[in-house]
């Protein structure tokens, strides 16, 4: 089967593009060709035969570039022609796509299904969900100068992004997300999407406020990397584990707090990001930096237990599932698609995120009772997440469940 993958961003940016690129080697290992399609950079690790790529935006950009945003933000006729190209080139039998809006737009969407007028072909489209963007302006459902969870959108006034300057707050970059999401709506292009992969729950039902999307959602949770560990690197050791981005969104400032107030226990952050000051002056806080692979799920599997506080709307968080496969408990946040991925009260404890009394009070409470955590511990051999080879095979199974329905249509 040929595949392509479609993401604006072929770096390692963030979790879309190392769910892309793991199932893109996967995909390849399994016996089938995959191409990639999306901005040119100079750390692009993913390409196609032809070597086409669209150049690289920054809409953070000054000067005479900033003047092309609103047009490069509702379509982009760059991306439409490029991917046209491609498709030519390769002849995919389905195309996935990640992450598309703002730097692709959906005028990659226009460019699959001219291909299919063109060729005869019926090519089937794929889309994973990594947020909110198709009913959410700014994709977070938060707004970005209060911090406020936000759903306001979802009913569909999306107006709300404008009122609350809810990306980057700036009040034209807002009225062009907003606009960008009522031209979309009418011109319904999600509709061409045979079939679309929420990788929670929680993000389907919030998906589900699109009309366009309606009966193509199917839930998917994400899959866990290869974690092998020797029974020594599983050990117990006397620290709680914080592992993440440091930053506000992630709970950082709440945890800090937390942290401050149980002086007792150590605590060690892996991580970095715009909040490492407050984490650097932290007395019981070690920061050992950035950490992966099996340097990271060795520090994982020590932990008694590590604290996931975001205060987002978390998806399908690898960090949850990856404490979980090590054999570690989790004191997770009640938010998002988080608390679909264990049992409260089997595999480790919910709080209220932002609640840093509650958040202070849950780790004195896992940290002193030693017999709740081995408790917790034990039961997290009974968490069987999808490896990648058991989700890519689910996957093919979708694309060719797709290909056919597109023939028989």
């Amino acid at each position: 089967m040929k595949i392509l993958f479609i993401n604006k961003f072929l770096f390692m940016n963030g979790g879309s593009e190392t769910y892309m690129f793991s199932i893109g080697r996967k995909l390849e290992e399994l016996g089938h060709e995959v191409q990639y399609f999306g901005m040119e950079h100079t750390g692009r690790c993913g390409g196609n035969r032809l070597g086409c790529y669209t150049d690289e935006v920054d809409f953070h950009s000054s000067g005479v570039a900033r003047f092309l945003y609103p047009f490069k933000i509702l379509y982009s006729r760059e991306a439409k022609r490029k991917l046209l190209r491609v498709l030519e080139d390769f002849n995919p039998d389905t195309v996935h796509i990640n992450n598309f809006n703002f730097q692709l737009t959906p005028s990659i969407i226009y460019a699959i299904k001219k291909y299919d007028r063109q060729t005869g072909r019926r090519t089937a489209i794929i889309y994973t969900a990594h947020d909110g963007q198709l009913v959410c302006p700014n994709h977070l459902m938060q707004q970005y100068i209060s911090g406020e969870r936000c759903q306001k959108c979802l009913n569909g006034n999306l107006w709300n992004c404008t009122k609350y300057k809810c990306i980057h707050g700036s009040t034209v970059k807002s009225l062009l997300g907003t606009a960008e999401g009522i031209l979309y709506r009418i011109f319904k292009p999600y509709k061409k999407i045979d079939k679309v992969i929420a990788p929670s729950f929680f993000l389907g039902e919030v998906l589900s406020h699109n009309d366009q999307l309606k009966g193509r959602i199917i839930t998917l949770h994400n899959f866990v990397g290869d974690i092998t560990l020797t029974e020594e690197e599983k050990i117990k050791e006397n620290y709680v584990l914080y592992f993440g981005r440091y930053s506000r969104e992630k709970g950082i400032e709440t945890l800090v707090k937390a942290c401050r107030e149980v002086p007792e226990i150590p605590f060690i952050f892996a991580g970095s990001g715009e909040l490492q000051e407050m984490v650097d002056r932290t007395a019981n806080i070690q920061n050992r930096g950035y950490l992966s692979g099996r340097e990271l799920y060795r520090l994982i599997a020590g932990a008694r237990f590590t604290v996931f506080a975001s205060e987002c709307y978390e998806n399908c968080p690898f960090a949850v599932m990856e404490s979980l496969t090590c054999g570690t408990p989790v004191l997770c946040a009640d938010i998002g698609g988080a608390p679909e991925l264990l049992e409260a009260g089997t595999q480790g404890e919910l709080f209220e995120p932002g609640n840093a009394d509650e958040l202070k009070s849950k780790i004195e409470l896992l940290w002193n009772d030693r017999n709740r955590i081995k408790y917790y511990t034990d039961n997290c051999t009974e968490i069987n997440f999808d490896t990648l080879e058991q989700y890519c095979t689910k996957l093919l199974g979708i694309y060719k469940e797709c290909g056919r329905e597109r023939e028989q249509a």
